[in-house]
């Protein structure tokens, strides 16, 4: 059995992530992981779960977010849903 890095649950269905940066983590649930790894959205403050938005290397949850944070403006674009034409 492992135990999880984030709770300390010792877990016989516990599973290990490799990052690119060669760290390796031990964890018991998704949750677990998401609350280690995820990176937080700098405007609202909320897990980026999906894609989420990169502009100059600052992490956003959504193009709103983005679009919010001062200096960006409007050079983002949020095309999800969109008509293509």
């Amino acid at each position: 059995m492992a135990t999880c890095d984030v709770c300390g649950n010792d877990y016989w269905m516990a599973f290990e992530v490799r990052t690119v940066s060669g760290d390796v983590h031990t964890f018991d649930s998704f949750e677990c992981a998401i609350q280690r790894l995820a990176p937080r959205c700098e405007h609202c403050d909320c897990r980026i779960l999906g894609h989420g938005v990169e502009v100059e290397g600052r992490f956003f949850c959504c193009a709103h977010c983005a679009r919010s944070a001062e200096s960006l403006g409007m050079q983002i674009k949020d095309t999800v849903g969109a008509h293509p034409g």
